[in-house]
């Protein structure tokens, strides 16, 4: 049971997936996240961006979309909530192409802001390996419906030096409400889906979701981090309610030990959006 909140927000959702997923018809990349923020009043749409392009050319597809969502709609802006690598595109969008007054909030969800320490690292070591992966990459995801996928280049875009690089050229825009939160797994073993990246990334960064340390996933009015009620943590697919399933029995929010519901914490997110008039 979740507790009722009104998410009827005066400005629509747009929710904006991160990297390797598309937004699905059939498969939603959000879950069950969608539906229960519809059924207390969200409006929803989508980025439908590629899985694998540039943060430069997915922010062109999310601007295109939107003004044309905008077009067919009353509406003269949005509250954008992103996961992992939208988060950036969300924010090259507003600062880069002009869409900041489009943008009525923005909230990143393990987003990684400050790059990744254990992708330098990979990069240094391999970066002929990455050129090799692309080939194969680009073709399969352009199967899948991409239209300009480029794996080399979005795997650079999350070495720190980039990404400092970055945020001094897409500041935070004047009069929208940013916002951030990250998550964390308790061990390797919480989700054998990022077994192997969170031990990694654990030894040369220390705590993560399986990808984004929440040193890299702060920003502007960082929230915290998200911690689940069981031994599992939060991963960072967990993050997108990947597993559509609770994490425990109980789905109440506690303040001390997490939450068990991962529709809880969006609900949240949207109530409290809808509270200062968003």
């Amino acid at each position: 049971m979740i507790f009722f909140m009104d998410c009827d927000t005066k400005y629509p959702i747009m929710l904006i997936h991160g990297t390797g997923f598309r937004d699905g018809k059939y498969i939603n990349y959000w879950g069950r996240i969608p539906a229960e923020l519809k059924k207390r009043g969200a409006v929803i749409f989508y980025g439908h961006q590629d899985s694998w392009g540039s943060i430069e050319h997915n922010a062109e597809v999310l601007k295109t979309n939107l003004r044309k969502f905008l077009s067919e709609t009353n509406y003269e802006k949005v509250n954008i909530i992103a996961h992992s690598k939208g988060g950036l595109e969300a924010r090259y969008m507003i600062s880069s192409l002009g869409m900041a007054e489009n943008v009525a909030s923005l909230t990143t969800i393990a987003t990684p802001h400050h790059g990744s320490e254990t992708l330098d690292l990979l990069w240094k070591l391999s970066k002929p390996l990455f050129k090799f992966v692309a080939i194969f990459a680009n073709l399969f995801y352009r199967i899948l419906g991409d239209a300009k996928p480029d794996f080399f280049t979005t795997c650079n875009q999350f070495t720190t030096i980039h990404m400092k690089s970055f945020n001094e050229r897409n500041p935070d825009a004047p009069n929208i409400y940013y916002q951030s939160y990250a998550g964390i797994m308790k061990n390797p073993f919480s989700c054998i889906i990022m077994f192997l990246p969170n031990f990694f990334v654990s030894l040369i960064e220390g705590e993560n979701d399986g990808l984004v340390t929440p040193k890299s996933a702060e920003w502007t009015n960082f929230k915290g981090i998200i911690r689940g009620t069981t031994y599992r943590g939060i991963s960072h697919p967990d993050l997108r309610d990947i597993r559509r399933i609770n994490f425990a029995k109980n789905s109440i929010k506690n303040s001390q030990t997490g939450i068990s519901d991962i529709r809880t914490f969006y609900v949240t997110i949207v109530a409290e959006l809808k509270n200062l008039g968003l």
